[in-house]
Formats: C-alpha cells, sequence, structure tokens
C-alpha cells in the first residue's frame, strides 16, 4: 500500500476478512480516482482496458498495488526469475482465489508524486510486453494487409499503364515491385516476431503450474 494515505488503512480489516473467509489475494479496486489529474485519469483508465484487450491473463480493470496476498503467492512471485516484474499482471497470473473490495481513492495527504510520465510508460509497457504478443503479430496482420493491397495496386497501375495516357516510363514497375516487397517483408518479421516470442516465454521460465495446497506432507 502507498505511504501517503491514497490507500486507505481503513480497508485492511475488508482485506483480513475475506483473507480469512478463504481468499489468497484481496486487491482494492478503484471506483473513483480525487486529486489527480485529467491526464493521470484518462491514461489510467485507457491502459487498463488496453491491457485487458491485449493480455494472455484476466487481470481485474483499475487496479493497483494495494491488496493483500497470501504467503503462496509470495512464494509463487519469488519463484519467477525474469527481471522486469509486472506484478499487478502476475499476482493475477498465478490463479490463485481473489476477490476485489472497491472503494474511492483520495488525494494524497502529504508529498508530491514521484511517479513521472516516463515511468508511467515504462510501467505500461512492462505490462503489455510482458503478457501479450499482439505487438509482435500486428506486423503479420499488417503484412498480409499490404500485400493484398499490393495486388489491388497491381490491377488499378495496369489500368493507369495501358488505357491512361502520359504515364512515366517505369513507374508501374516500380510501385508493383516496392509495394509487394514491402508486404513480404513485414510479413517476414511477423514470422519472425512469432519465434520470439516463444524465445521469450521460455527465456521467463514461468513455472508450468502452482500448487494450491498440500495434504499429507
Amino acid at each position: 500500500m502507498d505511504a501517503d494515505l491514497q490507500d486507505p488503512p481503513e480497508l485492511l480489516p475488508k482485506f483480513f476478512e475475506k483473507h480469512n473467509e478463504g481468499y489468497d489475494i484481496v486487491y482494492a479496486q478503484r471506483e473513483k480516482r480525487n486529486g489527480e489529474s485529467f491526464f493521470k485519469r484518462i491514461t489510467a483508465f485507457m491502459f487498463y482496458r488496453v491491457m485487458k484487450y491485449l493480455a494472455n491473463i484476466e487481470m481485474p480493470l483499475d487496479v493497483g498495488d494495494f491488496r493483500l496476498i497470501d504467503r503462496k503467492v509470495v512464494d509463487a512471485l519469488n519463484s519467477m526469475p525474469e527481471r522486469n516484474k509486472f506484478l499487478r499482471g502476475l499476482i493475477s497470473w498465478t490463479g490463485y482465489k481473489q476477490f476485489g473490495v472497491t472503494f474511492k481513492r483520495d488525494a494524497r495527504h502529504a508529498g508530491v508524486t514521484k511517479y513521472s510520465i516516463k515511468k508511467m510508460f515504462k510501467l505500461a509497457f512492462d505490462g503489455i510486453f510482458s503478457f501479450s504478443h499482439v505487438p509482435l503479430r500486428m506486423a503479420t496482420a499488417l503484412g498480409f494487409v499490404i500485400s493484398g493491397f499490393s495486388f489491388l495496386l497491381v490491377l488499378w497501375i495496369l489500368i493507369v499503364r495501358y488505357w491512361l495516357e502520359d504515364v512515366v516510363p517505369g513507374w508501374a514497375s516500380l510501385m508493383i515491385t516496392i509495394s509487394f516487397i514491402g508486404g513480404v517483408q513485414l510479413i517476414t518479421l511477423g514470422i519472425i516476431g512469432e519465434y520470439l516470442g516463444r524465445i521469450y516465454d521460455e527465456v521467463k521460465s514461468r513455472p508450468q503450474y502452482l500448487l494450491d495446497k498440500k495434504i499429507g506432507f
């Protein structure tokens, strides 16, 4: 929890109550963000929704780091050797039983934010690149779109070449070549990206499964 009282300590008894009911993760979900600029609110709103769309995990919306986590969740996080840990995503990735407590976040009681725009973008990129291959696959999709467009362009260029006058010699072949090769290059980059995504998953070395509880050991 933040130490500037934006994360209210009054929620802690509710956290412990839900933990005693059997929830391994109890998180605080923001209904409202007071005392923050419009830019901060709108970028945070957009980030969580883009993350939910792109990520390959179910991550709750508008949830920061304020939460209670069980010891086994901590052990699971410590077992992951990756360096750029997006904790909000990793905690959801563990799959343990979770519960959200909604609250209205007040303005900080003291001090100023130490989280610059640069740090905000780094956090967003860490989250997206740690849990999504969509940015890599965009090259493949764009490559197919451009290749398809190049075939349509070929038809148009041939029409211009043979039915219109005042066409610069070599223009048709040059345009066909550039558009087609551009599409092929993007498709090739997309294929390379698919391999890179799989290598990245292997390098992260996340466990194949996590234990919920042990009986008889």
